[in-house]
């Protein structure tokens, strides 16, 4: 390792325009995908923002939908009850004031049948004794055999003394073969005791009227049912269904228990649809309605949305897709241009600096080099060397061996010196003929001497044949300079103009050897071998 006073480096130049306009290249490159990529993000997060939106919109609209048709029919349901249960209250007073033994049959036969008529949702009106025959009904004909006993209303009212209105299930009519809703009420003699039932019935048919003025979709539904699930009535109308319970249900199980109205997003245990249902509980009678729209026709127009919007984004996409990859494109060529202007340039410049014979540098990069090393060094504090060699008696080599071998010599010299020359940051150039130089940067007195010495040490290991010299080989003189810019008042020239004297006391002391110049007094000079 050579002895120097600091670790040798040499300080990398800044970059050129080219390399400065490629980085340019690759940077606009890097930008434009990203303001690409930037831009379908924000496309796709402000539709889908909007899409969001929407959906949310749709089911808000669906919800106060359904709200409303729970409220419209739990009120249609509860005036059309009330008003039999009006009615029957003031029948089962008159009844049971003037009691059943003494009933009008034909005064009371009138009046049933002038109630039926003001009344649209009646299928009939009803008097039954306790045995449960017809006593007296809304009807023109009553049959002989007329018996209601059996029915569920009949027994519930002679067993239990409330005198409340009841809700029944559906049944068939015995008169008329249509589907009714009973609503029956107990009637007592004077002592209490069970004197028969006061029975006005509505048609299932008048709710279905009602229902399908309503504007749903094919899989919406309607539902009127008793507060225990069964179902009296349903849009769509299934005769199979009327009947059938909800209690297990989750509006019934889970919402219902906590809350008498609501909207709750279920699906349905009639027919396993996904509903968007509104749900009202009555707080006179015992009935619960249900108002719901499929899932389906919810989302149906917001999925019409959006695929429209999902097409032209995916249209937007790939014409940004296309302009983009044409930017990108022009710009590659411009980045593989510019890579190859920045190679032609780099080329011309090691030419320019190179010289041809050796693959040395040339003169004109020593003398740039040699400014910047200068600078640097006085800005470091640190010594630099400069190294000046001339090959011994090279006019007399091109007389005897000609100027092809002289090249040949030159070369092959050239080559020793680069090879001794080891360090990254060392510079060895031809400066013109025979002469060469090597600048030494951040390299002391003895480390200088050292290069030379293996310079001087591979030129004579060449062994090249040289008749005209005393040593009968081509052998090279040498002359150092160092200085310590940041000390010395040195210019280049100066410097340059040191070694050569050290060169020139070289050759004057015989040749094959060096004379080194530590400052502008000191001399050392190395005998011939």
């Amino acid at each position: 390792m050579l002895p120097s006073e600091e670790p040798g480096f040499k300080v990398e130049s800044a970059p050129e325009a080219a390399a400065a306009k490629a980085v340019r290249a690759r940077t606009i490159f890097r930008l434009t995908v990203s303001f690409m990529l930037l831009v379908v993000f924000a496309f796709m997060a402000v539709e889908g923002w909007r899409e969001w939106r929407d959906y949310r919109a749709a089911f808000a609209s669906a919800h106060d939908s359904v709200t409303n048709l729970a409220r419209a029919t739990a009120q249609h349901a509860e005036d059309a009850i009330r008003q039999v249960d009006v009615l029957t209250t003031a029948l089962s007073e008159r009844v049971e004031g003037d009691g059943l033994e003494n009933i009008d049959v034909p005064r009371i036969h009138k009046l049933l049948i002038e109630q039926s008529k003001i009344m649209p949702q009646l299928h009939g009106l009803f008097i039954y004794g306790a045995d449960g025959h017809w006593i007296v009904t809304d009807k023109e004909i009553t049959p002989d055999t007329a018996n209601n006993a059996d029915r569920d209303y009949f027994k519930y009212h002679r067993t239990h003394e409330d005198r409340h209105v009841r809700i029944g299930d559906v049944v068939k009519s015995r008169s008329t073969d249509d589907l009714i809703i009973p609503i029956s009420r107990r009637l007592n003699n004077k002592d209490g005791s069970f004197a028969g039932v006061l029975l006005g019935t509505l048609k299932v048919s008048y709710f279905m009227d009602y229902y399908g003025d309503f504007k749903i979709d094919d899989k919406g539904a309607l539902v009127l049912a008793l507060r225990n699930g069964t179902i009296l009535v349903r849009r769509p109308f299934m005769a199979s269904v009327v009947g059938k319970s909800l209690a297990n249900s989750e509006i019934f199980q889970r919402y219902l228990p906590h809350a008498n109205e609501g909207v709750a997003e279920v699906r349905a245990v009639i027919d396993d649809t996904d509903r968007l249902y509104g749900y009202r509980a009555l707080t006179t009678y015992p009935l619960v309605v249900q108002a719901g729209l499929s899932r389906e026709s919810i989302t149906a127009p917001w999925r019409r949305d959006l695929l429209k919007t999902g097409f032209v984004l995916v249209f937007l996409i790939a014409v940004l897709a296309v302009f983009g990859l044409i930017v990108l494109s022009q710009l590659r060529q411009r980045m593989v241009m510019e890579r190859q202007l920045r190679r032609v340039h780099q080329a011309m410049r090691d030419m320019a600096l190179t010289d041809s014979l050796t693959g040395l540098g040339n003169r004109r990069r020593l003398d740039t080099a040699l400014v910047d090393e200068i600078r640097l060094a006085r800005r470091q504090g640190s010594s630099l060397a400069v190294v000046m060699l001339d090959v011994d008696y090279f006019k007399r080599y091109n007389d005897r061996y000609g100027h092809a071998a002289g090249d040949d010599c030159l070369s092959a010299v050239g080559g020793a010196i680069q090879r001794a020359v080891k360090r990254p940051g060392d510079l060895a150039v031809r400066y013109g003929g025979e002469e060469f130089t090597v600048l030494l940067p951040n390299t002391n007195t003895a480390g200088a001497k050292q290069v030379v010495e293996d310079i001087l040490d591979a030129i004579r290991a060449l062994n090249i044949e040289h008749a005209e010299s005393a040593l009968g080989k081509v052998t090279a003189s040498a002359g150092i300079a160092v200085s310590r810019p940041s000390i010395e008042d040195v210019t280049p020239a100066a410097l340059l103009k040191l070694a050569d004297a050290q060169l020139y006391l070289a050759k004057q002391q015989g040749r094959n050897r060096w004379c080194c110049a530590d400052g502008p007094t000191q001399q050392a000079i190395i005998p011939p071998l």
